[in-house]
């Protein structure tokens, strides 16, 4: 990704969590639009406080299914070298068909860096990803 998108996805994400209700000095809970097309997520990249828990209403504008797959490294291994063929709604994973929007509660427990990756065939290796960073 070239920087200028990189900077703009940032700043998209960083103006989306500014937007965000939060109660009691906690991290809250907030809403995200996330954007499938042309086999790339819209924005490209997230931030979120720890303990903020994320309501993901996700948009396939593709003529093609996608997955929306969130966790670490190791998860998005595990589903690259998977064989589960269709992802039924749960935290944070699930198939999202084409022209379809779908929607995927995740708390973010602690800090690090995380991986939104689509996973059909060649999808991943094709860059179909974002970065997401608990603080």
């Amino acid at each position: 990704m070239n920087m200028r998108r990189w900077v703009v996805a940032s700043l998209l994400a960083v103006a989306l969590a500014a937007c965000a209700p939060a109660s009691g000095g906690e991290p809250g809970e907030q809403t995200v639009k996330v954007r499938l097309h042309y086999s790339r997520f819209h924005p490209e990249a997230f931030e979120f406080e720890a303990g903020t828990t994320v309501t993901f209403v996700v948009e396939n504008a593709d003529p093609i299914d996608h997955e929306f797959i969130l966790g670490d490294q190791g998860v998005q291994l595990a589903h690259e070298r998977g064989t589960e063929a269709y992802h039924p709604p749960r935290s944070g994973e699930m198939t999202v068909p084409a022209g379809e929007t779908a929607t995927t509660i995740y708390t973010f427990t602690e800090a690090g860096e995380l991986i939104i990756g689509c996973h059909l065939p060649g999808h991943y290796a094709y860059g179909m990803r974002a970065l997401v960073r608990v603080g």
